[in-house]
């Protein structure tokens, strides 16, 4: 093992390119709030960065790379970073492992973000604080070990494959944000996205950043980096297309809200599979992904769970039916470290997807269940109605002409009481 510099810095550009994703994150999920909510439910998504970060150093990176303890643990030989420096490990060769645990650390980061647009409205910012940290030890770390780290579900036994968080990622939250929908009440007042603009700014920083999410999954500068990247343009633009068209037909107009949306599934859709299958693979995918997403966002009205920002459709759908497609689709001649697409493969693909649902909701709910009962997490109807931007921030993001700087409920440019929803009227 050597250090590579054209390596090195190709996953320190990775890494800054996907902690870029958060701010996108920030900006895409607070244009799909109610202007009363905006502030909040961007603050939910910069705090994890913090929060996370600083518990992945201490202890979650060697829960989750560190050696093997029955095939769904790491050891704790890692704990604050102990053994991680300059040298590069078996996990990535050519890079320093201190690299590769920041590059990492933002995948650890965004993966509790995305849950919160479940229950970006409704839940008490304490409540949240406490949430993620827990999620990440006992959920994340865990998981990213039995198929990243050599674990049960990787290498280590099952051999299903997952090139950047089709399971670790999307899976993972979009199954805690399911569980959070059902065990949290519903919302009182449901609302429109208070601001397309920011959803598509937000989804145009997510995409951007995803390249390296993706081609920084890769470790290297090659072949594989270089697949990743154009099947995941490919995968994005195929499902953005598919969701346009889809509700073209059914409203007789795209929205704005629906092509940012369809883009997001694709991304998500494609991420499991981006450094396996061939391009003409990642444009399946992503149309696959556009088409079902759009479906599956329908599901809580059948169900009858409150998904504020539809991340169980997109997130938990679209990495799903990546991990599942890639099964399908994988080829040696693009990464001749990964597996080879066909029955066999299929099989494991499915337990993979399986696994990343039932494992975080059931966990979700035991950590849901414990922090309400310790400290409390759902908003009262009041702090509800009135915006958690005012009541947990004392903050108004939008003032009226005129205004005192007294932050009242009456600063608050409040949205229109509709339904929400990022894809058509209810």
């Amino acid at each position: 093992m050597h250090i590579s510099a054209g390596d090195t810095a190709w996953m320190l550009t990775s890494t800054a390119l996907v902690f870029f994703m958060m701010p996108g994150l920030a900006l895409f999920y607070g244009g799909l709030v109610g202007a009363k909510n905006v502030i909040a439910t961007m603050v939910q998504t910069f705090v994890a960065v913090a929060v996370i970060s600083l518990l992945w150093a201490i202890l979650g990176y060697s829960l989750a790379f560190g050696s093997d303890h029955w095939g769904v643990i790491g050891s704790l030989q890692n704990v604050m970073l102990h053994g991680v420096n300059g040298s590069p490990n078996s996990y990535a060769p050519t890079i320093p492992s201190l690299v590769y645990m920041a590059f990492q650390m933002k995948f650890a980061v965004i993966t509790p973000a995305l849950i919160a647009g479940a229950f970006c409205e409704r839940m008490r910012f304490r409540g949240y604080l406490v949430f993620i940290g827990l999620w990440s030890l006992l959920v994340y770390s865990p998981f990213a070990h039995s198929e990243w780290g050599g674990g049960f579900l990787g290498s280590g036994g099952l051999h299903a494959i997952d090139f950047a968080g089709g399971s670790v990622v999307h899976e993972l939250a979009g199954a805690a944000a399911l569980a959070t929908a059902f065990y949290l009440r519903r919302r009182h007042q449901l609302e429109r996205p208070h601001s397309v603009p920011l959803v598509l700014l937000g989804a145009g920083i997510l995409w951007f950043g995803w390249f390296g999410f993706n081609a920084g999954s890769a470790l290297s500068a090659g072949q594989v980096a270089g697949y990743a990247l154009v099947n995941t343009q490919l995968g994005a633009c195929a499902a953005m297309l598919a969701w346009m068209g889809i509700e073209w037909w059914r409203r007789s107009k795209p929205s704005g809200v629906g092509i940012a949306t369809g883009a997001v599934a694709g991304l998500a859709a494609i991420t499991p599979a981006s450094g396996f299958v061939q391009p003409w693979a990642a444009i399946i995918i992503g149309a696959a992904a556009g088409l079902l997403c759009y479906g599956a966002v329908h599901l809580k009205d059948i169900f009858h769970y409150d998904d504020s920002l539809d991340v169980v459709g997109v997130h938990m759908v679209g990495g799903a039916v990546g991990v599942v497609l890639t099964g399908v689709f994988a080829s040696l001649a693009v990464n001749a470290a990964g597996e080879a697409g066909g029955w066999t493969q299929l099989g494991r693909q499915a337990v993979l997807a399986l696994v990343g649902i039932a494992y975080p909701f059931v966990m979700t709910w035991i950590i849901l269940w414990v922090t309400d009962h310790v400290i409390g997490l759902q908003v009262s109807p009041d702090d509800e109605a009135t915006g958690l931007d005012l009541t947990e921030h004392a903050e108004a993001g939008y003032q009226r002409p005129g205004a005192t700087t007294d932050m009242t409920s009456d600063s608050m440019a409040a949205s229109p009481a509709a339904p929400h929803a990022t894809t058509e009227p209810r």
